[in-house]
Order: C-alpha cells, then structure tokens, then sequence
C-alpha cells in the first residue's frame, strides 16, 4: 500500500518528535462538540506522513486548552480514559474485508497502548542516533493525545477504528490488543472550507491518521479500514466522508479512488514556496435517504 503523506496545516517549535513524517492526508484530530480544524493524520500507511505536527492535534485545543500533558501517558491518565469510556465499548465490527474485522477502540489502558505503538510505528521516521529514544518520545505524544480525545469527545463525534484478525490464526495465548494491526480516526467536523463543497450539509465525517503496521501493508487492511469508516458514517448519519491526500501520492490516491472519494480541490499552488507538498481534498458522498439524515 502506498504511502500516504501530507503537509502541516502550521508550523510549530522544533521538539525531538519533529523528525517524524508529516502526517497523510489530514488536519484535524481533536473532537470535541465542536471540533476544532485542528491536526491530526489520515492516510493508508506504508511509512507515514506528518507526525507530531498533525496527529497531535494543534497547541490549541477549543477553550484555550493546551496540548494535553506527557504525563498523561502514566498508567494512571491511561486508566482514567478507560474509566471515561468504558461503558461505550463494542466489540462487533463495522465492516470485513479479506479476512480483518474493524471495530471501535476498547477504551481499555493497554490496547490504547497498543493503538499509539501502531500509529507511531506509522509515521516516525527513523534517525541516525538515538533513534529509540525519540521513537519513544514521539510514541508517548501519540498516546497523550489518544487519551485527550478520548476523555474529552462526545461518542458520536470522535471514534479511533482498530483493524484485526477477524478469525485470528495466532497463538491462542496472545493478548486481544497485540492482535491489532491497524488503526484510523473518525472525526465530525464542520469546517466552512470543506462544507462549501459539500452542498446541503454542515456536518461531514473526517478520516485521518490511517495507520497499519509495516508486516500487514498491501494486504488490504487499509482497504478494511475505510470500509469501517463508510459504516461509522451510515450509523452517525453523515452524508458526506472527507480526506486529504497527497497530490503526488499516486497509490493513496488510487485507493481512494477505488473506495470511491473524488477530488473537488487542491492547495493553493504557494504551498510548494515553503518546502510543503501540495494535498487534494477529497469527499466521498453516502447514498443515505433524506429519512435517515
């Protein structure tokens, strides 16, 4: 499956994590009643895309709030995402597709864990020296920022998609959350930029932060996961599904457009003066009734 990378909708103080990718396809993480545009990720991955820059969501969260603590990321903040969660768990899946099941995220401590090892896996690019060290910074960012969504998103306007087995062949000894081996985001959000190609709707379904790990690329999972994003938004009566996707990104590109999303624009052409790669917007309309929107 092709790399899936887009450029940062901002700029923001050089950390160790910066030297991960720019995260796919994405801008907007955060979901809260009223999603902030904020960063975050999408993308099919073979590699990854912007990073921190993205799936961190921005310094700025509505309120005034600030990109939620490392310390989050102690067993203690992991825990009380769960807690905060919890009773929403579903286990049935959103879609198959050649042999994975995708479902909602447990809001259980390790496989929240497990979600931020495989994203992070997704997008950190590897460095000459020290490479442990800042793959292990940027992994608790990607965790802290999980659970700040987590704990701070209505259930019908944030959900992170987890792809599996769906009749697992491993081990019987291993742990439900080790058999995770993608994951995708799904954000409501109300942007005017986006809303203005979209006719007749204020709301659409945003998916970004598409991750699979390196072992199970080009076997479809990514495939998987944006099926279980077309159902998220049967369930949650959105009409519209939104993506970005690197212009030069032929394969990314083509997967969205067999899963049927179509172009209706570009970044403005300034973009490449500052070192960024120009993304295309893509959307994708449901075939809902007018009774079920």
């Amino acid at each position: 499956m092709a790399l899936l990378r887009a450029p940062p909708p901002f700029r923001q103080p050089l950390s160790p994590s910066s030297r991960s990718r720019r995260c796919p396809t994405c801008h907007a993480v955060a979901a809260t009643a009223r999603p902030c545009p904020g960063p975050s990720w999408t993308g099919v991955h073979g590699g990854g895309g912007g990073a921190k820059k993205r799936l961190l969501a921005s310094r700025r969260w509505p309120g005034g709030v600030g990109v939620p603590s490392l310390l989050a990321t102690t067993d203690e903040g992991v825990a009380a995402a769960g807690v905060a969660r919890e009773e929403d768990d579903d286990d049935e899946y959103l879609a198959r597709e050649a042999g994975w099941g995708v479902r909602q995220m447990g809001r259980v401590g390790e496989e929240m864990r497990r979600v931020a090892q495989v994203q992070a896996k997704a997008f950190h690019v590897p460095v000459a020296l020290f490479n442990d060290f800042f793959f292990d910074f940027f992994k608790a960012e990607v965790l802290s920022a999980l659970i700040y969504r987590v704990r701070n998103s209505p259930p019908d306007r944030y959900a992170c998609l987890v792809a599996e087995e769906a009749e697992p062949t491993t081990q019987l000894s291993q742990a439900p959350y080790e058999k995770i081996v993608g994951v995708v985001d799904c954000t409501v959000q109300d942007e005017d930029d986006i809303l203005k190609h979209l006719q007749g709707a204020d709301e659409y379904l945003y998916v970004s932060g598409i991750a699979v790990l390196p072992s199970f690329r080009r076997r479809k999972v990514g495939t998987a996961l944006l099926k279980a994003c077309e159902a998220l938004g049967f369930q949650w009566r959105h009409r519209f599904m939104v993506l970005r996707a690197y212009e030069d990104d032929d394969g990314a590109r083509g997967l969205y457009a067999k899963a049927g999303y179509r172009v209706v624009s570009r970044d403005p052409d300034w973009v490449t003066w500052v070192g960024r790669r120009r993304r295309v917007l893509m959307i994708k309309e449901l075939p809902l009734h007018d009774n079920q929107i």
